[in-house]
């Protein structure tokens, strides 16, 4: 086969481009591709090969043609019993959202204690299914003093020292997974867990028993103790009643009896017993418009006490010790429609929360606890003026009164309408003094009274050689009438000013004996009012003249 393929080609050495298929073919060149169409250089599809050759993909395409026609038509359009195949969904999105929940436990040593050995402490470990990936949770507890939560992220865990990871065949109840040096114990997983694995193939092992903190269980039945706080609390170890009434917390609305309710005015306020401690802290509550701070508190968290121990106490000096106490206040002590003294100040209790009714019921069931109805104004005004120590007789009634009531006084309270309507007006009347003693015949006063306050100022008239300085008598001031009293006064009206009538000043007594014409006008504006007094003076006549002869038009010249 070899010499007759040399034969065709004359004797040529049988090497590559020696050798020729075909010897009757002459045409080897590439066929032109590259055109020039409108002036611009356009490539074509080739459609022959070299040396006019057709093209393999031609050839293809026309031996499909071939095989085609003489198929049948099952297939070209397909069987009607051919398969179905399957859609593929990625892991990501098949185990979306599906996580393993496993139950476990590990152990942490104490060290340098008499009491522990080790703490016994709960997690969760959560296994994502899309990605392999755990994290392990350490629930929180309530004032634990431990640092919980998240104690590893999520990421995967590593399995050993050769760069392999947790798998969910790993994991199964009973068994110990060991994590950066700690050793978590599985008890129990939930129900999606056990399905899936069980599905799988996995056979679970039985569920285990979470072993019990023995600090916690210490806690709960806690040694009797001694102690010397003297307090009314029924728990005798402090931190185990910290451990169970934490966050419980007693709370009442009352009304301070302070120093307003001298005028009918009282402060609501909310008191607050915190069962955790035995502290008590008092709250303003804010009134609507009155831009009170709604925070303000009245009186911090602390015992207060109920009694305290015989023997003198600087207590002004010096805060009570538990040394000085007998006995602190404790929940008995608390129930609505009863006054409460605390550090010195009274509160009315008149309502509780839902939370102190049901404490009530279950710890005190004989004390009830109803919401009163809350005492009117004036019943509060009159309870507390009970305790306003009697008037001494320095300065004016209403100072005087403000000096009871706070340690730095405030301003008495004014009508600020009659002020403003009576800004300015001022009755002016002259008098003398009746005095039994002959040197006060010839001493001549101008007694002014002022519509917007109703004080009175009285000024004298010097006379020459009478021995009298004269100048300013009495300040502007509010005068009680004689026959009123401390706990009630009644001060001097216009209505007993009259030209002839006496009026007596802190033991000294004047007669009018003339007005100026503002003083006139307003009397007889007011002829109504001053026609009783006129009649029971006995004295002026209907157009106001003076009943003094020797006082006529003396106010004049004073003026």
């Amino acid at each position: 086969m070899i010499i007759k393929e040399m034969s065709w080609n004359n004797g040529l050495p049988f090497l590559p481009g020696y050798s020729f298929p075909d010897v009757t073919k002459s045409a080897f060149h590439r066929s032109q591709t590259l055109v020039y169409k409108d002036g611009y250089a356009v490539a074509r599809r080739p459609t022959a090969g070299i040396g006019q050759d057709p093209l393999l993909s031609e050839q293809l395409i026309q031996q499909e043609i071939n095989e085609l026609s003489f198929d049948t038509p099952d297939l070209i359009y397909g069987s009607s019993e051919q398969g179905v195949v399957e859609e593929f969904i990625p892991a990501y999105v098949a185990f979306d959202k599906k996580v393993l929940c496993f139950r476990a436990y590990f152990q942490e040593k104490i060290l340098f204690s008499t009491e522990d050995e080790c703490r016994v402490r709960p997690v969760v470990i959560f296994y994502y299914l899309e990605d392999d990936s755990m994290c392990i949770i350490e629930p929180a507890w309530e004032n634990s003093g431990l640092h919980q939560g998240t104690r590893l992220k999520r990421h995967r865990l590593p399995k050993n020292e050769h760069g392999e990871h947790y798998q969910w065949k790993d994991l199964n109840i009973g068994m110990d997974l060991t994590v950066y040096g700690v050793t978590y114990r599985i008890t129990q997983c939930d129900a999606f867990t056990k399905e899936f694995l069980e599905s799988e193939g996995i056979v679970l092992n039985n569920s285990e028993q979470m072993p019990v903190d023995p600090y916690i269980k210490r806690r709960q039945n806690p040694q009797p103790s001694f102690t010397t706080d003297s307090t009314a609390s029924k728990f005798i170890d402090s931190s185990h009643q910290f451990l169970m009434m934490d966050g419980k917390v007693l709370c009442f609305l009352a009304l301070w009896y302070d120093a307003d309710g001298l005028i009918g005015q009282t402060r609501p306020v909310s008191i607050h017993y915190y069962l955790g401690n035995d502290t008590v802290e008092i709250r303003l509550v804010p009134e609507p418009r009155k831009g009170m701070d709604p925070s303000y508190i009245l009186m911090r968290l602390k015992k207060p006490p109920k009694k305290l121990k015989a023997g003198s106490f600087p207590s002004c000096v010096l805060e009570v010790s538990a040394a000085e106490v007998d006995e602190y206040f404790s929940p008995k002590d608390f129930q609505t429609g009863r006054m409460v003294t605390l550090l010195g100040r009274r509160f009315l209790l008149y309502d509780c929360d839902g939370f102190t009714k049901e404490y009530y019921e279950e710890n005190y069931p004989d004390m009830e606890q109803k919401p009163t109805e809350i005492p009117k104004k004036t019943e509060l005004s009159q309870e507390r003026k009970k305790e306003v120590p009697p008037y001494n007789g320095y300065g004016s009634l209403e100072d005087s009164l403000q000096n009871c009531l706070s340690l730095i006084p405030n301003r008495p309270n004014k009508d600020v309408r009659k002020m403003l309507e009576n800004a300015g007006k001022v009755l002016n009347y002259s008098a003398r003094l009746d005095s039994q003693y002959p040197e006060d015949e010839g001493r001549r006063f101008l007694l002014s009274y002022f519509l917007s306050d109703d004080t009175i100022r009285i000024f004298e008239k010097r006379a020459n050689n009478s021995g009298f300085i004269g100048g300013k008598f009495l300040e502007k001031t509010r005068i009680p009438k004689p026959s009123s009293t401390a706990d009630s006064p009644q001060f001097y009206s216009p209505a007993d000013f009259a030209i002839g009538a006496t009026v007596e000043v802190f033991s000294h007594r004047f007669v009018l004996t003339d007005a100026d014409h503002n003083a006139l006008t307003y009397l007889k504006s007011n002829a109504s009012q001053m026609d009783s007094m006129h009649q029971k003076l006995g004295v002026g006549t209907a157009h106001n003249e003076p009943a003094d002869q020797n006082g006529k038009n003396q106010f004049k010249s004073q003026l």
